[in-house]
């Protein structure tokens, strides 16, 4: 039985159980409600909450552990040859998957038997002849032990699957059993779906701290690895970034937070004054007819993905700002370059500020406004002294979050900024930040142990670490300005 058919039996036998664990409570209580101690619906939720529970913890656990038996067991059989390292054990286990799922594909084509694919270790060439028939790539170099692996392998899964449909089964009746029998008047249903539900709210907090533990280990773990193959000074204070994965290496930081910071102060300064002033002229100048057509429109920025800034800032801010001040001012004659990409990063920014902080400046109290009008100050007075004091800590934290995003923008900075690591002041030279290495140094078909590829992690490390220093910063600022107000 298919996983998803498994799924479609869970379903039933806890639809079965909600309604028999339902019926026998009201049945406990001579049809009346009253004298349950709990709603009939809570005795049918744990019913179902009975079977669903183990079911599905059940399922999870043989998913995750069925494969890594039949691995280990196959990889047992295989020659040393095949196995003599992890790399060489994960390809090996690869191409037999592959032609594994071959096999199935060629019996479920009807073009080759379960006999005939059971028959792989004395017909192997018959056997390759009718896979290749069937559109099924081997590749040259499949031997005839990857072939019976292969087999092997069907096999396992097989009695695996059946062995899994057996399990769920008996326990998802035995679950049934179980809720059905405890439905009674006097049993305290509502407590224990209670209970679950509180776990599972438990859980689902979890998973954000759970998730940035998680992240921060895979970070930490790896950076200290790289730093054991690469000079931690080197890495800190070279002014130069040349990774050679033949060797020599130069993988010098300095060059990628001076771009990553330069591009960033710049969308900066584009994106915080004017989402900032649309914010205030929407929040207490503009009529509500205004209001009502300007925020929509700003906020569909928001929505226009990344890449799409990309082309925007490649075929047209790109070549404008290369045509009309960096060629006649004698900068450069690139169209990549950190203006470039800074003011398209500003513009994508402009939402985050604009929205944020046109929601902090209403959540101000009006008796604030009031009573600043009461004592004859002006609108303008108003808002620079009152309002904008009072909705400062909501600012800031907008301020931040569109600088987290310029920080770790990666499409607009690839095709708007270049590629290019190097220290300098000219803002229409191109430049490239610390994402867009990092995802160079991940791509293609590269050494994982090598220092070339253990650097994207500290560089991510890096990033973790400033982007905390940005919160902690925001932090002091809010609590140094903080007032309170009723």
């Amino acid at each position: 039985m298919s996983v998803l058919m498994i799924f479609a039996a869970i379903a039933v036998f806890s639809l079965a159980a909600f309604l028999l664990a339902r019926q026998r409570a009201l049945a406990s209580g001579d049809g009346n409600p009253r004298l349950l101690h709990s709603l009939p619906l809570y005795y049918g939720w744990y019913g179902a909450l009975c079977v669903l529970i183990p079911t599905l913890g059940a399922l999870a656990v043989w998913l995750l552990v069925q494969p890594m038996v039949i691995e280990t067991r196959i990889a047992g059989n295989l020659p040393a040859e095949l196995v003599a390292d992890a790399s060489a054990r994960d390809l090996t286990m690869a191409d037999v998957r592959r032609v594994a799922g071959g096999l199935d594909v060629a019996v479920a084509q009807g073009t080759m038997t379960e006999e005939e694919a059971g028959m792989i270790r004395t017909e192997f060439t018959n056997v390759r002849d009718k896979l290749a028939a069937v559109g099924v790539a081997l590749g040259s170099d499949v031997s005839k032990d990857v072939l019976a692996a292969a087999q092997d392998y069907r096999e396992l899964t097989g009695w695996g699957a059946a062995g899994r449909t057996f399990l769920i089964l008996v326990i998802a009746i035995g679950g049934l059993y179980w809720g059905v029998t405890r439905a009674h008047k006097d049993f305290r249903a509502r407590n224990q779906v209670e209970k679950v539900i509180l776990g599972l709210l438990m859980a689902a907090s979890s998973i954000a701290i759970l998730t940035t533990v998680g992240i921060v280990w895979s970070m930490v773990s790896e950076t200290f690895d790289f730093f054991t193959k690469y000079p931690i000074k080197d890495f800190l204070f070279s002014v130069t970034w040349s990774p050679n994965f033949r060797g020599g290496s130069d993988l010098g930081i300095l060059p990628l937070i001076w771009g990553t910071m330069y591009i960033t102060v710049v969308s900066m300064l584009v994106s915080v004054p004017i989402g900032l002033f649309a914010a205030i002229y929407l929040a207490e100048y503009a009529s509500p007819r205004v209001r009502f057509w300007v925020k929509p429109l700003i906020e569909i920025i928001a929505g226009i993905p990344t890449v799409v800034f990309g082309i925007f800032a490649l075929v047209t801010v790109g070549p404008f700002l290369r045509d009309y001040f960096a060629e006649p001012l004698g900068l450069g004659n690139s169209g990549s370059s950190v203006m470039t990409a800074g003011l398209v990063i500003g513009i994508l920014n402009i939402p985050f500020i604009s929205s944020l902080s046109d929601d902090i400046i209403n959540a101000v109290p009006q008796s604030l406004r009031d009573g600043s009008l009461g004592l004859g100050a002006t609108k303008s007075e108003t808002v620079r002294q009152v309002i904008l004091p009072a909705a400062l800590p909501g600012i800031v934290g907008a301020i931040l979050m569109a600088a987290s995003r310029a920080i770790g923008e990666t499409m607009v900075v690839v095709m708007g900024a270049g590629a290019a690591a190097k220290l300098s002041l000219n803002p229409f030279e191109a430049m490239t930040t610390m994402t867009v290495k990092i995802v160079g140094q991940l791509t293609g078909d590269t050494d994982f142990a090598a220092p070339e590829t253990l650097v994207a992690f500290a560089l991510g490390m890096t990033l973790f670490i400033i982007t905390l220093g940005l919160n902690i910063f925001a932090l002091w600022v809010v609590r140094k300005y903080r007032e309170q107000y009723e």
